[in-house]
Formats: structure tokens, C-alpha cells, sequence
């Protein structure tokens, strides 16, 4: 995974669940995903619109996941999301669980995002609003340009 250590724009508490822990005591790997995609969904409404998903499919075609160190029940943690890659077709997001109180990183994930055509059930270019709004707002003009 490549390292990506820019400000993040987009950051969201997440609640843990008792139920998310396993025996070991600490947060199951599997519960992450769970929370990157709440917050992937969160960045998407809050950046490119509300109708987004009403446009277009995103699906994910590749996850990669580096988890530093345990979170334990009830710690408090915050996702960080960013889209730090605009391609024709895909994109890349980069996101990460931080521990609120130390500002510890816990958990980093890559994910690369495909936008699709719901009707044809094909990959299509990223609409230029999407790129264009996911550029401004991450105040990067090169991101409109890949």
C-alpha cells in the first residue's frame, strides 16, 4: 500500500459495539471494513452529493488493509477519508482509524473504486462533476486533471 500523509478533509467518529470485539478483547479485523465503508459512503455524500449513488454504481475492486495495532472496547476512534488517485474509471481512496485520545493510528486501507453503469453493467468514465468536486474539496486541481 502506498503511504499517503496529507491533511485529511474528511473525518467521522465511529461507535464501536460490544459486539464488535472478539475473544481476544480487542476489535475483530473484519469490523473495519464495516466502518471504512460507512465512512467511504459518508465522504462520498458529504463531497459529491446525496444523488450520487441514483447516477452511477461504485463498487470496489481491490482492498488493502495494514492493521498497526489493536483497538480495545470502548475506545473512541475516528475514520479519516480521502480520495488521493482520479483515474479514467477508478479511483483511490485512502483512510484510516485513529485512536480520538492518543491520535494513534490503528488501521490503514487502500481501496480502489470502479464507477459503473447501472444499466449496461459496465465500467464508464468518472463524471466531471464527481472529479470536480472531489478536487475541490480535497484542494487538489491535480486530481481533476488524471
Amino acid at each position: 500500500m502506498e503511504k499517503f500523509n496529507d491533511t485529511y478533509h474528511h473525518q467521522m467518529p465511529a461507535q464501536l459495539r460490544f459486539s464488535d470485539v472478539d475473544r481476544f478483547g480487542h476489535v475483530n479485523n473484519s469490523v473495519y471494513f464495516s466502518l471504512f465503508d460507512m465512512c467511504k459512503t459518508r465522504y462520498l455524500f458529504d463531497v459529491v452529493g446525496k444523488d450520487i449513488f441514483e447516477k452511477v454504481s461504485i463498487v470496489v475492486v481491490h482492498v488493502d488493509a495494514d492493521f498497526i495495532s489493536p483497538v480495545y472496547f470502548p475506545d473512541e476512534i475516528v475514520i479519516q477519508t480521502a480520495i488521493t488517485k482520479l483515474g479514467h474509471k477508478s479511483f483511490t481512496l485512502h483512510q484510516r482509524a485513529k485512536n480520538k485520545r492518543t491520535d494513534d493510528v490503528k488501521c490503514e486501507c487502500e481501496t480502489v473504486m470502479v464507477v459503473m453503469d447501472n444499466d449496461l453493467q459496465k465500467s464508464i468514465d468518472i463524471p466531471l462533476e464527481f472529479r470536480t468536486a472531489v478536487a475541490a474539496f480535497e484542494e487538489n486541481e491535480n486530481l481533476a486533471k488524471q
